[in-house]
């Protein structure tokens, strides 16, 4: 008799079976976690990131940028700056969907409101990531 030093079609029929069961309990655990990472993305920018970068902006200036300047007032001197010492920021924030950041100062939540339309791009909805929430 020969030595056969290979798998049966039964061995290897199982070890696929246990891979797909594998894969069928952790797919679902796996499902809207890219959305959930996105939104703490987000959320870190609105607290850390550029929240740093307009603190640091005020104290040069005395006043955060108007919502006429943006964030682009971020990158680039505006007119009204009385001691710009930036850039604050290596380039215009986009949010982890693509868009940018929306921005307005005076806000009607604090001395500024900067959030992300989120997921849906409409402004207003529960999954928008705001810095006064």
């Amino acid at each position: 008799m020969k030595d056969n030093k290979g798998f049966t079609l039964v061995e290897l029929m199982l070890v696929v079976i246990i891979i797909g069961a594998l894969v069928a309990m952790v797919l679902p655990r796996l499902t809207g976690r890219s959305e959930q990472a996105r939104t703490q993305v987000a959320k870190a920018d609105i607290s850390a990131n550029i929240a740093t970068a307009l603190k640091l902006y005020e104290m040069d200036n005395g006043k955060f940028p108007t919502t006429e300047e943006g964030l682009n007032a971020l990158l680039n001197k505006p007119a009204s700056s009385v001691n710009w010492n930036g850039p604050y920021l290596e380039k215009t924030p986009l949010d982890p969907w693509g868009r940018p950041y929306q921005y307005k100062c005076p806000g009607t939540h604090k001395d500024y409101d900067l959030y992300s339309l989120g997921a849906d791009a409409i402004e207003g909805t529960k999954d928008d990531v705001t810095n006064w929430e």
